[in-house]
């Protein structure tokens, strides 16, 4: 019988415990346990639930050159993810039964992290009609969270179709939110930024006006809607007036949309060309404001890696996105935690215990107890790294961070029992 035991560890409570896991799920929690397996030393190191992402491109099946499930598992695993959710924008779509357990299976095969696709809610993501949304539901892959992520259900009938159509079995619908008449050639947020540097702007209200709407539609039909990305002021404001009238919404933030400003765009450099676009300062504070005080439900890294040939171009012609899933953490911790706008806890409800819930991922985001799943990440909360671009594990290098100092280091992951990343290094069990 497979045995590990983590010795001293640094419970979310601040205590020092020992974990003993055997096969795939916790069997003791306590204080000078013992075992004859391997014993992993976790002196100074917290303790956390597997960490679950919600907004993941894998881009396989179509754009294996810029990521596989295979290696973006293995960057998931560096990140300290044991679940993460490859959108539905492959080639092909992911919107029927036999792509979704295409990929399910690929997650399966890479054994380091599970890999929950995201079925499309319109069929090709074009936007005219509903994709294969029960079939996606019953396949092996066993669908609940549908998008049509780099595009937004624009038409309110379709939509609310969709949130209907998922209520049924408990689904939940995860909107890009941009009004596409508003974002015609939009290249950078809408601003002074933009105006000085002559790059047509990306209005806030295009993002405000589809979440208000899309709240209001689900509100009407009684179902679950899910908002990606959220990234200004007013979003924010409208999801905290929502939730005070009790409507069923939830909301996710990206790392980047945490510490970067529309000021990134100076540089011209389209590795900060992202949609939604990097906003105002202002904007990043009430992002922050909004996931510590919980009107914000959510971390997602929207990693979206992409080929040099695609980024290290001219601004007008580069694709949109940022891989994210290797300095996650980091970023959350530098951002939040250093500041003081939340704690261990907190970091473990919005990268674990939401997303999980949200997603209905079982064996995920499980607190700590006798019984439950051994997905958890041990880190090192007073490590100082720089992100290294070229170490990066996914096959794409379009981070944002290259050199950058950050704070929070994910020493070993561990998946279902499995050691996945041993001392930063992932395994392989091929």
């Amino acid at each position: 019988m497979n045995e590990i035991l983590l010795k001293n560890a640094i419970a979310l409570d601040g205590s020092i415990i020992d974990v003993l896991i055997m096969e795939s799920s916790v069997a003791q929690v306590g204080v000078g346990l013992e075992t004859s397996g391997e014993i992993i030393d976790c002196g100074g190191l917290r303790l956390l639930p597997g960490f679950v992402d919600l907004h993941t491109h894998l881009r396989e099946p179509g754009k294996e050159n810029t990521e596989t499930v295979l290696s973006g598992s293995q960057a998931a695993a560096r990140g300290g993810f044991t679940a993460v959710s490859a959108m539905a924008n492959t080639y092909p779509v992911a919107d029927s039964a036999g792509v979704v357990e295409q990929v399910w299976r690929l997650g399966k095969s890479a054994g380091l992290c599970d890999v929950y696709p995201i079925g499309a809610v319109s069929a090709g993501l074009e936007g005219e009609k509903l994709a294969e949304i029960g079939a996606m539901a019953e396949s092996a892959a066993r669908v609940r969270v549908f998008s049509d992520d780099g595009k937004c259900v624009s038409d309110p009938l379709l939509m609310r179709r969709a949130l209907e159509y998922v209520k049924s079995f408990g689904g939940v619908i995860a909107q890009h939110a941009q009004e596409p008449r508003l974002t015609i050639g939009a290249q950078m947020n809408e601003g002074s930024v933009a105006s000085e540097l002559g790059l047509a702007g990306w209005p806030a209200v295009a993002e405000e006006s589809i979440v208000a709407r899309d709240i209001l539609i689900a509100n009407a039909v009684q179902s679950r809607l899910h908002i990606c990305h959220l990234s200004t002021r007013g979003s924010v404001e409208i999801v905290r007036w929502a939730k005070a009238q009790g409507m069923a919404v939830t909301a996710e933030v990206t790392p980047h949309h945490l510490l970067l400003t529309d000021e990134s765009a100076r540089t011209y450099d389209p590795i900060y060309k992202v949609n939604p676009p990097l906003r105002s300062m202002e904007d990043v504070l009430a992002l922050r404001a909004a996931l510590a005080d919980g009107t914000i439900d959510i971390v997602a890294t929207d990693h979206a890696p992409h080929s040099d040939e695609d980024k290290e171009c001219e601004w007008a012609s580069a694709a949109f996105g940022m891989v994210g899933l290797e300095s996650a953490l980091g970023i959350v911790v530098t951002t939040m935690i250093e500041s003081g706008l939340m704690d261990w806890q907190r970091l473990a409800e919005v990268m674990s215990y939401a997303p999980a819930k949200i997603g209905g991922y079982e064996g995920q985001g499980e607190m700590l107890a006798v019984g439950a799943q051994a997905n958890f990440v041990l880190v090192d909360p007073q490590s100082e790294w720089l992100v290294d671009r070229e170490a990066l594990l996914s096959r794409s290098r379009n981070t944002p961070f290259p050199g950058m100092k950050l704070t929070g280091e994910v020493i070993h992951t561990i998946y279902r029992g499995k050691v996945v990343l041993r001392n930063r290094k992932v395994l392989s069990y091929e």
